[in-house]
């Protein structure tokens, strides 16, 4: 039969519920708290979560949140409270939970909400993309999260400004709804059309790097700005560079002031390090949940060593990293050995670098070597070396191509 989830901090309750659907041939694991049911959600992946409002740690509506967040709303949720709201339902309802059943549970209802619940068809899809409400235990990330919402809320544009170790992505999908789209305006040169804005109402239009946009980029940049009302969109550029900078590299003053009138410098990963450890076991779940990886799980020693790491590619670099992790690693357990094996390697070509120059002309060399040394390595191939320095594909070959790097596009997608 099933397997089914119990989430109570009532002992009774639990052993009630477990005794009536264990004599009706499911499996039952029980969790006491919200802590508990992460735990057992994720070990045991049941068909079936009864799920109590009012617990200790973590209310049930946070914890239903925070599964429709990052991607583990895959099963069917029973809400269950004795003191439960209209509003409260509705609010879990719309967030994903299946029904609402309001205690003490009558035998007939808790059976048929278990029998509708383990008939409904679920449909195969990818889980959304991760956004800042999956990381609901970190302080940071939440205060990020609310300003970011609070910015959105008045202001259809809204300007990060980043540096090394960048959140962007993050940010910009925070922003985004579920089911909406996201549409990536550095990713095409051509003219955009009306049709695609179109097909992009009520999502977010992101811009990684303003400093890397063509003339054609920003004229479409500029076209999708005055319609974002229209098609209820929110615009979401990012930039390491000041206005002054951007104008030497041919954006017009005149736009760059409508960009930077609502502008946030989210935090870069080195500032919140401590978060680190849960924004990697969140990424590597949302993979597993995927089905893009097997299995695997961070040890505890893996997490600090990923905190110790300085991912000055931001949020992209630390992404590849953990999909290079989950993937390269046989056992199910991702320990220390693995992520020192993959990070902490210095390329020995850069070794020699030269330390009394000035810091624009040994950053360009240090960054020759670096991608040098990454091509060579993988032989040419741009999807390894886009996924190892966490960079887009259009930005990476604009990127080598400022370097002075010549790359032929034979190799793009080939094999090892």
């Amino acid at each position: 039969m099933a397997k089914i989830l119990i989430v109570d901090d009532e002992v009774g309750i639990r052993e009630l519920l477990s005794e009536i659907l264990r004599d009706e041939g499911h499996d039952i694991i029980l969790a006491e708290n919200a802590a508990a049911a992460r735990a057992a959600r994720n070990a045991a992946r049941p068909d079936l979560v009864l799920l109590d409002i009012w617990m200790p740690d973590t209310d049930g509506v946070s914890l239903l949140k925070e599964w429709s967040a990052n991607g583990q709303l895959t099963m069917p949720v029973v809400m269950m409270s004795g003191h439960g709201t209209i509003d409260t339902a509705v609010e879990a309802t719309r967030i994903g939970a299946m029904e609402f059943l309001e205690k003490p549970i009558a035998l007939q209802k808790l059976l048929a909400a278990v029998k509708r619940g383990l008939a409904r068809i679920k449909p195969a899809h990818a889980p959304s993309p991760l956004g800042l409400a999956a990381f609901s235990r970190s302080v940071p990330l939440r205060d990020l999260r609310k300003r970011l919402e609070q910015m959105a809320d008045k202001s259809r544009i809204i300007l990060l400004r980043v540096g090394p170790g960048s959140l962007a992505e993050l940010c910009g999908r925070s922003l985004q709804r579920v089911g909406t789209p996201w549409l990536d305006l550095s990713l095409t040169t051509l003219p955009i059309e009306l049709n695609v804005l179109e097909g992009a109402r009520n999502g977010v239009l992101y811009v990684p790097e303003l400093i890397y946009l063509s003339r054609p980029q920003q004229k479409n940049l500029v076209f999708a700005m005055d319609r974002l009302e229209r098609h209820a969109q929110t615009l979401v550029v990012a930039t390491e560079h000041r206005p002054e900078e951007l104008v030497e590299h041919g954006w017009e003053e005149r736009v760059l002031a409508r960009l930077f009138e609502v502008s946030l410098a989210p935090p870069a990963l080195a500032e919140i390090r401590d978060e680190i450890p849960e924004i990697a076991s969140q990424i590597l779940l949302h993979y597993v949940e995927a089905g893009e990886v097997p299995p695997r799980r961070l040890s505890s020693a893996a997490l600090n060593a990923l905190r110790n790491q300085p991912w000055g590619g931001g949020y992209g670099e630390l992404k590849a990293a953990i999909k290079s992790l989950a993937l390269g690693t046989l056992e199910e357990e991702i320990g220390m050995d693995e992520v020192a094996h993959l990070l902490v390697k210095t390329p020995t070509a850069a070794l020699g670098l030269p330390l009394d120059l000035p810091l624009r002309e040994a950053r360009e060399i240090f960054e020759r070597l670096y991608f040098e040394h990454h091509l060579q390595i993988d032989g040419g191939n741009m999807t390894r070396l886009a996924e190892k320095t966490g960079l887009e594909r259009t930005h990476l070959y604009r990127k080598l191509k400022q370097l002075g790097i010549s790359v032929g596009r034979r190799n793009e997608e080939g094999s090892a």
